[in-house]
């Protein structure tokens, strides 16, 4: 389907406009939220009106694909480009206050989609998740933010704001640069208190709020209203899912609260909204390994995904492996006045195409570096636009993957592991490696040029 002439030439023509009002841009990612999980993308024991929403007043995506772990995520999103780009090859650093001496960080002569429209004129804050280095130069002030609040690790405890890996563990929660101690308090609540205050304050200027939510992912405190829905109401639930379910819903009721605000205030019809998570369901599972943990959990307190719960459909995979349910993931754009509402989009797109995305329906100009992303407005234009990703890569520390057309290859090292087919009911459960050894080689040879020109220079 295309869109009606007088949208499309709104779309092309928005930059004779003089953009005397540029749209507001807010960003939700979530955390380890699996590639079926909100009842828009067919999940029948889920709770998410503000997702289902957010699809009836956009464009859903059935082929979006972020990473396999958050930290190539966020470096995609951020900057458009191939996370080996940026020197995001390995977890980045998280504790501020500990060692940086492998370099994990991403490079500061990245230009974040925050620096690019602030440089424009936009208000810009994160709250929530960074992830992409906490060493000083490299934290969310560094990197085009006005406004941070949040912490800068993988995850951290909803309560006692801690990181909770290894022996010790250490506390993450940060007002800019600022460690600041709130125990007790919830976080996501924190987040979206701090959204709703900046939304506040810049009514009146166009402003880019990126809302990094740190759930589902684990540790699975939903709010106890949304555990209590799922015990008593929808008691045929097993666990991990009923675990899981209730944080998702805790997740939408937050995502919710904002939309509210931007309703409530009259700006929802110059926003941009944008939702999507950063990979695919957790099946990860974790305790408190030291007995004087700085958290002040005992040794042996549960707090990983309790092996999973996340909807994949006839999909497998999850978080941390490169089949389709650990990368494809939910993604919306809605923007009603000038996008089409309650369609979907088949074609394969990137979490790195949102920056290009963004600067086009903003009129802002890109920065001048290789961007790795594609402008979505003709696919959400035309309906049967073709993708501008042919081929697709992704590689995460020594392993790596090629999708291209209906195959996918998936390797680590100089090895190609297997060949998988994604048509069908059962997709990705066989190996095609020994019957289709010219696709395999055409793949691997892929990987290998493109491997060399992203890799990064020493620094």
């Amino acid at each position: 389907m295309k869109l009606p002439l007088p949208i499309l030439t709104g779309l092309l023509a928005l930059g004779s406009l003089a953009l005397a009002a540029r749209p507001n841009v807010v960003l939700f990612l979530t955390d380890d939220q699996g590639t079926l999980d909100a009842n828009c993308y067919g999940s029948k024991d889920l709770y998410t009106p503000t997702m289902d929403q957010l699809a009836a007043t956009g464009v859903r995506f059935t082929q979006a694909y972020a990473h396999t772990v958050c930290c190539p995520a966020r470096a995609l999103l951020m900057t458009g480009r191939h996370p080996q780009r940026s020197g995001v090859v390995h977890w980045t650093q998280g504790d501020r206050k500990g060692s940086d001496s492998r370099n994990r960080n991403m490079a500061a002569s990245e230009f974040t989609i925050a620096e690019v429209l602030r440089k424009a004129g936009y208000a810009t804050a994160i709250f929530g998740k960074w992830h992409l280095g906490a060493k000083e130069g490299h934290d969310p002030l560094a990197q085009g933010f006005d406004h941070h609040f949040g912490h800068l690790g993988g995850f951290i405890d909803n309560y006692n704001h801690y990181f909770l890996h290894g022996d010790k563990g250490y506390h993450d929660l940060y007002e800019g640069t600022r460690e600041v101690t709130q125990k007790g308090e919830y976080f996501p609540e924190l987040v979206v208190k701090r959204s709703l205050e900046f939304i506040d304050r810049n009514r009146d200027r166009p402003f880019f709020l990126y809302l990094a939510f740190n759930i589902p992912h684990y540790p699975e405190q939903a709010l106890k209203e949304h555990s209590a829905l799922y015990e008593k109401q929808l008691k045929k639930q097993p666990m991990p899912r009923r675990s899981y379910a209730a944080i998702v819903t805790t997740t939408d009721h937050y995502i919710g609260k904002v939309l509210d605000r931007l309703d409530k205030l009259d700006l929802r019809k110059d926003t941009i909204v944008i939702f999507q998570s950063d990979n695919g369901h957790s099946t990860e599972r974790y305790a408190i390994r030291g007995a004087e943990h700085t958290s002040g959990y005992p040794k042996g307190h549960r707090y990983g995904a309790n092996g999973g719960g996340g909807n994949t459909g006839k999909w497998i995979g999850n978080k941390g492996n490169f089949l389709e349910g650990g990368i494809r993931t939910p993604a919306i754009i809605s923007y009603p006045a000038n996008l089409p509402q309650g369609e979907t989009r088949d074609q394969v797109v990137s979490i790195m195409d949102w920056y290009p995305t963004l600067l086009e329906l903003c009129k802002v100009e890109p920065p001048k570096a290789t961007l790795d992303g594609h402008s979505l407005l003709p696919i959400l234009a035309d309906a049967g636009a073709p993708s501008k990703h042919e081929t697709l890569y992704f590689q995460w520390q020594q392993r790596w993957a090629v999708r291209q057309g209906d195959w996918k290859l998936i390797g680590t090292g100089n090895r190609s592991l297997g060949l998988h087919l994604l048509t069908g009911e059962k997709p990705e459960r066989k190996n095609h490696t020994a019957e289709k050894p010219a696709i395999v080689k055409r793949l691997h040879a892929l990987h290998k040029a493109w491997k060399k020109e992203v890799a990064p220079s020493s620094r």
